[in-house]
């Protein structure tokens, strides 16, 4: 009989444990495979005197051994079952239970115990302070048995042991399995150190010892910038955000913040870069919060880029140049597409129905009228777009409209506009998007949402609104209408580069030597991969048209939506009342990024990443590397003689560094983070492992020792430095500061492939070393959590008898003209600057208005939201 085992497999571990305990005598052989039909690894394998092969791992445990009872047999098959499928700590104690209430050993015993054993036995830290307990519960026995067994299979190395064979396993084929599927196998190799080669020590002690570079540093841009013959040319825009409200974190890091980090790194690696962005101020969004507040389409505008402007310069988004769509350029620009789009043939006319308000006298575009969404039956769908499931719709579609002014019905009406042609540009459309999307690096959501636009056969889409507020439409028989916005917000890239530099066309007319980086949330892609280029496309001026389109999913807030309304999540202008610094709620917001699916802000969460990651991992270790230098060594780096252990840690710095550029070269913002956490990692090991704590005090030898790995430490601390500037830039600044590092760190770390070299040589001179982050206590999140989850949940529900309350049409149309009258009143008011308290009484009058009046409808009345104390 023969049994096939390998290396560094905790299956063979147990059968090997289990066939020495039941006395079966096997000829053991080492390999790597059995069957050659069998395309994967599969052992152990068990050959019997007469029948086939067995692979289970269990089976060949019970084969030749003692009978096993039920209760034997339950746990085998648990173990198989459960404890392989899913690791948790949930179905390790109860494997514990099992094995307590046990007197005698059984095969179930040494199944459960060789699986858990090269865990329990490293420096694994999956079980914490429950590692004790598990190894308590080792009977004398099971280690006789194990042990000799451990030293054949993983070679004296625990976890280490395995690492080979873990590599040597195919990856799983199916999405699915790569999800759901969390077994012991992925346990070990989280724990597991990567595999580092000679050669690649030996290229990182090379890389090394290499001098700084004199690059230029990122923040010494000479403006206007402009494309360059013999540098990478980068053009990065966030998509324009509505000038009509306060952006909260999920439009900060769907769009501007995450742009930012992108820019950043892309003048740290040398490229010449501009990133522009402003906002979007016209269209009926604009108009509708200018009713609602009593002020003028431009007094809005006015105030909101302020508000804008003045949250992202808190939360330090590096624009090179952040403007407005409000602007005498941006009517030239635009009404030169629209001529040339005319000239070439791509405008259509059409006469379209559209929804009017008799009571308002005006047509009802967009936003100022709401109904049914015709697609998912979302109750408050705009005249747009629903925000549900995210389909355009045309307001004629919507079912029982409502105009968002005085509340009445609108009827429906003929109305002539314009139509962008999008049929006739179909194939150049879709020649442009094969050859940009195979090229660049578009997400995979963005790929999506525009083939689903194509496969459904492209529309002509209207390009005019019946508006005030927008850019002009210049064709003599639309001269009473405006541009959709949705025509007209992107041509504001180009409007706003104009305002930037009189030579904008250098950018958006070069596509040779210009690559452009499209940064939004998802629902913004398809005017930015179909509507905006074909109009680009049509126009026939060698525009640039977008290389890489960047789309994120949406952040929700603890699973919910946010709501400015309701008082739900934090807006931009509320996080900087949080005390909580910039820099923190720009690494949260990118640890959490919606890159591939939609994610949540927690604020248990957050409080869990800042201690964790950012106080007892990164800030820990490079306090730590600074404290020595000063603590032991007078302030001076001292000199380091590398060992095979350093430059074991410089290989595995190297790597990780090179996964970073690589990830964020492919704009895996949130994946290239985890590399830089990975670094400070092997930093802390490094450290508790060498104790320069206790060396420092031992002879030369010890001393030299603490001091090379102090010198390194701090070397370490310098790259994390550099790597941390995309994404918290103040703690970079303050790092660099502490250690005094040379300012031509910065402009060499991220060249090429990666180098970290010995930036902080021996002899160089810290500065005052203190802690980066400060801990974030339970109190305090629990606060912040009440007080940003809105008043709903401790207001009462409304009475049964008001929510079912029979309608009252004749009393709903007195009281809608009512809430109309008193509406208006509130908005003169406020225009001729009332006194506050005057302007309030009257707004009360006006809220207890509606309330009556959707009583009157039948409907049940939403709760009125409180505003809590600010502390």
């Amino acid at each position: 009989m023969k049994l096939f085992v390998s290396e560094g497999n905790p299956h063979c571990l147990k059968v090997l444990a289990a066939l020495e305990e039941t006395g079966v005598k096997c000829d053991v052989q080492y390999v790597k495979r059995v069957v050659p039909f069998i395309s994967r690894p599969v052992l152990p394998a068990l050959l019997p005197p007469t029948g086939p092969h067995l692979f289970s791992s269990n089976a060949i445990c019970r084969f030749g051994g003692k009978d096993c009872s039920d209760l034997c047999n339950q746990w085998l098959e648990w173990e198989t079952t459960e404890l392989q499928v899913k690791a948790t700590l949930k179905n390790l104690f109860w494997g514990i239970k099992y094995i307590k209430l046990q007197e005698t050993l059984s095969v179930a015993d040494i199944v459960m115990w060789a699986a858990l054993y090269p865990i329990l036995s490293g420096s694994s830290t999956i079980l914490g302070k429950c590692k004790n307990l598990f190894l308590d519960i080792f009977t004398e026995s099971l280690l006789i048995l194990i042990h000799p067994n451990r030293c054949k299979v993983l070679q004296g190395k625990g976890l280490q042991g395995m690492k080979t064979f873990l590599q040597r396993q195919p990856n799983p084929q199916s999405k699915e399995i790569q999800t759901s599927t969390c077994n012991l196998f992925e346990m070990y190799a989280e724990e597991s150190e990567r595999v580092v080669s000679e050669e690649e020590m030996e290229a990182a002690a090379l890389t090394w010892s290499k001098e700084l570079q004199d690059w230029p540093l990122p923040e010494d841009r000479q403006h206007p910038i402009l494309p360059q013959e013999d540098k990478k040319n980068i053009l990065v825009t966030s998509a324009l955000p509505y000038v009509n409200n306060v952006p909260h974190l999920g439009n900060i890091i769907g769009c501007v913040l995450s742009a930012d980090v992108f820019s950043r790194y892309s003048r740290l690696r040398g490229w010449n870069v501009l990133f522009v962005c402003g906002t979007d101020e016209y269209g009926t969004a604009t108009e509708n919060k200018a009713i609602e507040e009593g002020l003028t389409p431009q007094e809005i505008c006015d105030k909101y880029h302020a508000i804008h402007s003045a949250i992202y310069k808190w939360f330090q988004i590096d624009f090179d140049f952040f403007g407005r769509t409000t602007t005498e350029k941006q009517t030239v620009i635009a009404q030169d597409i629209f001529w040339r789009l005319h000239k070439n043939n791509f405008l259509l006319e059409d006469t379209v129905e559209q929804l009017r308000c008799e009571n308002c006298q005006r047509f009802l575009a967009d936003r100022f009228v709401e109904g049914i969404c015709p697609h998912c039956a979302y109750p408050e769908a705009r005249g747009d777009q629903c925000d549900k499931c995210g389909r355009l719709i045309n307001a004629v579609e919507l079912k029982e409209p409502q105009c968002k002014i005085c509340r009445k019905t609108p009827i429906i009406c003929s109305s002539k506009h314009l139509f962008l042609d999008l049929p006739k540009l179909e194939i150049q459309l879709e020649q442009w998007l094969d050859k940009s999307t195979s090229t660049g690096d578009w997400t995979a959501n963005a790929k999506q949402i525009t083939r689903s636009w194509l496969r459904d056969g492209l529309k002509p889409r209207c390009i005019t609104r019946d508006l005030k507020w927008g850019t002009p439409v210049p064709h003599p028989d639309f001269k009473e209408k405006v541009f959709y916005v949705w025509f007209d917000a992107p041509i504001g890239y180009l409007s706003i580069t104009a305002n930037y530099t009189d030579k904008w066309e250098k950018w958006w007319k070069n596509p040779p030597q210009v690559e452009l980086y499209n940064f939004m949330a998802k629902d913004n892609v398809p005017f930015h991969s179909v509507v905006f280029p074909c109009s680009l496309l049509g126009a026939q001026d060698n525009y640039t048209l977008v290389n890489h389109l960047v789309a994120t999913e949406y952040l929700n807030y603890e699973d919910t939506k946010f709501s400015k309304s309701r008082g739900v999540g934090v807006f931009g202008d509320m996080a900087k009342e949080t005390d909580i610094p910039c820099d923190v709620w720009r690494f949260y917001l990118l640890y959490v990024r919606p890159e591939g699916q939609d994610s949540s802000f927690s604020w248990a969460d957050l409080a869990t990443k800042n201690n964790s990651e950012l106080l007892n991992n990164l800030g820990n270790f490079i306090n730590r590397a600074g404290m020595f230098v000063t603590k032991f060594f007078e302030g001076c780096v001292p000199a380091m003689v590398l060992q095979q252990e350093d430059k074991k840690l410089l290989a595995l710095v190297a790597w990780e560094l090179q996964q970073y550029i690589q990830l964020m070269d492919k704009v895996k913002i949130r994946d290239s983070l985890k590399h830089i956490l990975n670094i400070s990692r092997h930093g802390n090991q490094y450290i508790q492992v060498n104790e320069p704590w206790k060396n420092i005090k031992a002879g030369d030898a010890e001393r030299q020792r603490a001091g090379t790995v102090t010198g390194v430490s701090v070397n370490i601390a310098c790259l994390l430095s550099v790597m941390l500037y995309p994404y918290m830039p103040t703690t970079s600044q303050t790092i660099r500061d502490q250690l005094n590092c040379p300012q031509s760190v910065i402009g060499t770390m991220l060249r090429g492939n990666g180098n970290f070299v010995c930036a902080l040589g021996a002899g160089h001179r810290v500065g005052a070393v203190s802690p980066l982050f400060q801990k974030l206590e339970g109190d305090q999140i629990e606060a912040l959590k009440k007080r940003f989850s809105g008043q709903q949940a401790a207001t009462a529900p409304a009475p049964a008898a008001e929510a079912t309350a029979a309608a009252d049409p004749e009393r709903a149309k007195q009281l809608s003209q009512a809430v109309v009258e008193q509406g208006e009143k509130v908005r003169n008011l406020k225009a001729q600057k009332a006194e506050k308290a005057l302007i309030t009484a009257e707004v009360t009058l006006l809220l207890d208005l509606k309330k009556q009046l959707v009583l009157a409808e039948g409907k049940t009345p939403e709760p009125a939201p409180q505003k809590g104390k600010k502390k």
